[in-house]
């Protein structure tokens, strides 16, 4: 299982980053607040693996509309390299997700792309987008998320998609993520407190029990 947090300016946690095959998820605001505004780096300046998130959780906490115009140019930088891209979503609304997803496909298409998985959704929202292509970012409220990753992975692998779970910042979770089969995670846990990195690497890398694959 492999995984991801945000981007860093703190040497140290870069450098642990990259021995252990973590890789940057980064967002428009990350990107813009970077020194020469240019795709992630490791600390001795050499290109970082990364994927692209469309910023929308940020939007939301910070309690702003969400920024198109920001997530475009972040787009325009960083898309085409991105290991994947998530659909602009709605935070907690499905039919806005859903819509959302219909907009801007026309835009995304071609690049590998996630959709939001939000509260209230089924298999049957879900499918259509999977047989374009899509694979599956499982946001939502952590509750509703965490009860139903075995439901979103069940699904991915019927359609060889992958599965995605955002924001687990704790080794408990991690390991239920990596029992059911999520293909990556994220997080912000080991910037926030880098003395947690080794915790949540052991976690990660640790086999999972019960059949789970990794």
């Amino acid at each position: 299982m492999m995984s991801y947090a945000s981007w860093t300016r703190t040497r140290s946690t870069l450098r642990l980053m990259r021995q252990h095959g973590w890789r940057i998820l980064a967002t428009p605001r990350t990107l813009q607040g970077s020194r020469n505004k240019q795709a992630p780096y490791w600390a001795d300046g050499s290109p970082a693996p990364y994927a692209l998130d469309n910023g929308a959780w940020g939007c939301h906490t910070r309690g702003e509309p969400f920024d198109a115009d920001h997530f475009r140019w972040a787009l325009d930088k960083l898309g085409e390299n991105a290991d994947w891209v998530v659909i602009p979503d709605k935070v907690g609304d499905r039919e806005a997700t859903l819509e959302s997803a219909e907009q801007w496909w026309p835009r995304l298409k071609g690049l590998r792309l996630l959709l939001p998985v939000q509260d209230g959704m089924v298999e049957g929202d879900v499918e259509p987008w999977l047989d374009k292509g899509a694979g599956l970012f499982v946001g939502g409220t952590t509750d509703w998320k965490m009860g139903s990753i075995r439901r979103w992975t069940t699904l991915a692998r019927q359609h060889n998609a992958h599965c995605h779970v955002a924001r687990i910042n704790g080794a408990a979770r991690i390991k239920t993520c990596s029992h059911f089969g999520v293909d990556s995670v994220d997080g912000k846990s080991i910037v926030l407190f880098p003395s947690t990195f080794h915790l949540l690497n052991n976690a990660l890398r640790q086999r999972p029990l019960f059949g789970g694959t990794q």
